[in-house]
């Protein structure tokens, strides 16, 4: 049996690490288009040891994905690089919003949704009783910021959820399905007619058991929030793509797909260098899109449903000071879309993770709306200006920084709009009536979050195998 793996993002190199675990005589083929592997996630390490992230920069280790991912961490024998950021820690407690041309701090604890928090009018828990009175309304499917809404009022659906989706995906909070996060408290509303009904009704539910490795009982025992590892995120597909190259595997740089013929018994990749590959099933780890386009000529049906699935690009922009400049340590903040800014949201990576007398920021820019801020043909030093503008009225920093990147992440993030989980379901029922030996995985599909996208690798080779 071999095995294509389109693209070496961290899906892409999870789904070979999988493959070969559990069929180690099986012929693995791995093809990435760009010169290196690790996809979105990049840490450049400065020479005083500071490093920016260009891509995610923690992990959650809640949750069965993120068990999985921490079991994954420990096999490849990572885990003495993991730094954890405890629950205790200003970087934990403290996350913020922008609104109203200052900083204010969310709830975090069970006594502050019990105060008034500005810009909350009242107490958080006011908020969430609502949901005892909202009326149930009947849907296959709606936006999260509509649902909430309804459920909690409009100031949650403007300054708790709408920044939270900035920050997670990028996204129009008005435009991302609601299953996107909360697809287990929609559901309780459309059976139970409200969410604390169906919470009641679900309390003593025996949830999945699942034996938990030793650092996954670490990170529960020390009560960890969030976590990366010393020499940055990168660190992780780099160590999976170091475990895989001791197996037989054939891992090929700059192999670019041009078009894929897919039958049900065997496929054919052609590349740009004219190059042909036989296989006879294949993982494909690239964006939704960028698989449309391949399938285009042979499956237009599967490539339309591929092409719907739609990412927004986003400008990062690092900076570094020699100097400590935060009014707040925290692990930053998020701005409400309703503010009509260009800033998604600043993370604060010195308070995340000190080095000495520095302060380093990351800028998050455009998303959903980046056409719309600074269309197509977007300039660097605009974008480097217009962060350090926003720090000067956010943060009140007006020195200049002493290291700086700016870099444009084209569709870097997959947008799961109403309607994406029904789109995904005719895709897979597509590849199995036509009885194609393809399997999905990878952020397009199943989550935008790093144990996401591991588990969508490992269940997409369960499926194939």
């Amino acid at each position: 049996m071999s095995t294509v793996i389109l693209g070496g993002g961290l899906s892409g190199l999870s789904a070979a690490y999988y493959l070969l675990k559990t069929h180690p005589k099986h012929s693995v083929q791995l093809l990435e288009a760009s010169t290196r592997l690790g996809g979105w996630i990049k840490s450049n390490t400065l020479n005083n040891n500071i490093i920016f992230e260009e891509g995610p920069r923690t992990i959650r280790p809640h949750g069965l994905a993120a068990y999985n991912t921490l079991s994954l961490i420990q096999e490849i024998g990572l885990e003495s690089s993991v730094i954890p950021i405890h629950s205790t820690a200003p970087a934990a407690k403290n996350r913020m919003i922008y609104a109203d041309g200052q900083l204010h701090l969310l709830p975090s604890s069970i006594s502050s949704i019990f105060k008034v928090m500005s810009p909350f009018s009242k107490p958080l828990v006011w908020y969430l009783m609502h949901d005892f009175i909202a009326q149930k309304q009947t849907v296959k499917d709606e936006s999260i910021y509509d649902f909430c809404n309804r459920r909690f009022g409009t100031e949650v659906a403007d300054y708790l959820i709408s920044p939270m989706i900035c920050g997670i995906c990028a996204g129009n909070s008005k435009e991302i399905s609601v299953k996107f996060l909360m697809k287990t408290l929609f559901e309780y509303e459309q059976k139970y007619g409200n969410i604390y009904k169906g919470l009641i009704r679900n309390l003593f539910n025996n949830s999945p058991k699942t034996e938990l490795s030793k650092l996954a009982k670490r990170a529960k025992v020390e009560r960890w929030s969030v976590y990366s590892f010393k020499d940055g995120l990168e660190s992780l597909p780099r160590a999976i793509e170091q475990y895989i190259k001791k197996k037989d595997i054939s891992i090929e740089l700059n192999a670019k797909c041009k078009s894929i013929e897919l039958y049900p018994r065997n496929i054919t990749v052609h590349l740009d260098n004219g190059k042909s590959i036989d296989a006879s099933q294949m993982i494909s780890s690239i964006s939704s899109e960028e698989l449309s386009q391949l399938l285009k000529n042979q499956h237009p049906d599967l490539s339309t449903l591929l092409e719907k699935i739609k990412s927004v690009t986003v400008a990062v922009v690092n900076l570094q000071y020699n100097k400590k400049l935060l009014p707040k340590e925290g692990f930053g903040f998020l701005v409400p879309p309703k503010e009509r800014l260009p800033i998604l949201g600043v993370i604060f990576d010195s308070s995340c993770f000190p080095n000495g007398e520095n302060t380093v920021l990351t800028v998050m820019m455009g998303g959903a709306w980046f056409q719309e801020l600074f269309g197509k043909q977007c300039d660097k030093e605009y974008i480097l200006n217009l962060a350090q503008e926003h720090l000067k009225l956010m943060l009140g920093i007006n020195e200049q920084p002493e290291n700086v990147k700016v870099n444009i992440l084209e569709k870097c993030i997959p947008q799961y709009t109403v309607g994406h989980n029904e789109n995904v379901e005719k895709i897979q029922k597509y590849i199995k009536e036509n009885k194609l030996p393809l399997a999905l995985c990878g952020s397009s599909y199943y989550g935008v979050g790093v144990n996401d996208v591991i588990l969508s690798s490992k269940n997409a080779v369960e499926q194939l195998c």
